[in-house]
């Protein structure tokens, strides 16, 4: 037995296009989390946040796996588990009930809630989350919490967000092959709001945009709930291929240029910063200067963020984000990423960095990280009972639900 295994633990794994990374927290009695270990190891099995390869995704998987537990001390049973892609979809529902006994009960809302997810989706599409806006009670709006509150009709807007039945199953397979159970699969940009956002912005009205690797995930929050997701399959990954292209080098080589040398905005660099590029095959190495390589990576991520611009503009939110933007993921570390972020959508931006966690900040304390802490957090938030990932009592009980999300019987 580890000496942690007999703690509240809790884990959360995030399984995206470039990287997987296995955070492992330790919950103390006030239901703080304190980060005892953190594995991370390149991605090979993913495309645009879906699954393509599962065998490459187990191996990826057991080797982020592998350095999380040997720093943490412990063995792993269970996480919870990101999910992200194109498949992704996001509705704003409307349920109506009536109050049966004049005072709004638990019951009273899971029945109004129940009404709300009412709603037409394709055949190979179910239901991820149901995340409620706000209640209304005999037409009084803005209601967060019903219960206990008097009336005789209670109506709930929520947003329902849905994914493909088969990506989801993937993904749980990859995670069991590697002799763990999922606790629970949320939505990527859903987690990483709740690790880099704060109430205030979301209060006030704010887009998250969550730059990886193969694709980009928006949420935008509108006063203090959840009111538009989407994702765009267009990411840092097309940045290394770009850097690939122009400047005839392998990806491996375009892939570490991206990470230490580029920049976002060609007038922060000059001419006389040299980078050395590998060639392909035995050619010899060549030097470019970073204003060329400005050149290349610049037009690309103002491509990114008209993208996330046009999806504000369709959603209708783009005049009611007052905080402006906040950028996280692994893409959004770029020098001159904010600054050039501003200049297309010419509101605030901001990086968001993962918060609401202590332990090894120096290393979580980077917008790589956001999905992998929010799941942490989001997971101690809404799991049923502290428990750690090593109880089966706990674990039997959400593998149960996820078996039937699969079969449909909600």
């Amino acid at each position: 037995m580890s000496k942690k295994e007999d703690k509240s633990l809790i884990v959360g794994l995030d399984i995206g296009t470039s990287k997987v990374v296995v955070i492992v927290g330790e919950v103390d009695m006030d239901g703080a989390i304190e980060v005892v270990g953190v594995g991370s190891h390149p991605s090979r099995g993913l495309k645009k946040g879906v699954v393509v390869n599962i065998e490459s995704t187990v191996q990826s998987i057991q080797h982020a796996l592998s350095e999380a537990e040997c720093m943490a001390g412990c063995r792993i049973h269970s996480a919870y588990t990101g999910i992200s892609g194109s498949h992704i979809r996001g509705l704003n529902s409307h349920g109506v009930t009536a109050i049966k006994s004049q005072e709004v009960t638990p019951e009273d809302v899971e029945r109004v809630i129940e009404a709300a997810r009412v709603v037409a989706i394709p055949a190979d599409q179910k239901i991820l989350h149901i995340l409620p806006q706000e209640f209304i009670i005999d037409h009084q709006e803005g209601i967060q919490d019903p219960v206990g509150m008097s009336g005789v009709r209670l109506e709930a807007r929520v947003h329902i967000v849905t994914g493909a039945v088969s990506a989801a199953q993937n993904i749980v397979k990859c995670v069991q092959r590697c002799g763990l159970e999922v606790d629970d699969i949320i939505l990527q940009q859903l987690a990483s709001s709740r690790a880099v956002l704060n109430p205030d912005e979301k209060e006030l009205g704010v887009c998250l945009l969550d730059l990886g690797g193969g694709t980009s995930d928006l949420a935008v929050f509108t006063h203090g709930a959840i009111s538009h997701t989407s994702v765009i399959p267009i990411a840092g990954d097309q940045v290394t291929n770009d850097i690939a292209v122009a400047f005839r080098t392998p990806t491996q080589s375009a892939e570490e240029i991206k990470i230490r040398q580029a920049c976002c905005l060609k007038h922060l660099t000059g001419p006389d910063e040299r980078i050395d590029v590998a060639s392909v095959g035995d050619r010899a190495a060549r030097s470019f200067s970073r204003y060329d390589l400005a050149e290349v990576v610049e037009p690309r991520y103002a491509e990114f963020f008209e993208f996330a611009q046009k999806e504000l503009q369709r959603s209708g939110f783009e005049n009611l984000i007052a905080a402006g933007i906040v950028l996280t993921g692994g893409s959004a570390k770029m020098e001159g990423v904010v600054e050039l972020a501003e200049d297309v959508f010419h509101m605030p931006v901001r990086l968001g960095l993962p918060h609401d966690v202590t332990g090894m900040e120096e290393l979580v304390r980077n917008p790589a990280y956001a999905t992998a802490v929010g799941l942490l957090l989001f997971g101690n938030e809404n799991r049923p009972l502290r428990v750690g990932p090593i109880s089966r009592a706990g674990r039997k009980g959400l593998w149960t639900r996820m078996k039937s999300w699969f079969q449909g019987n909600f």
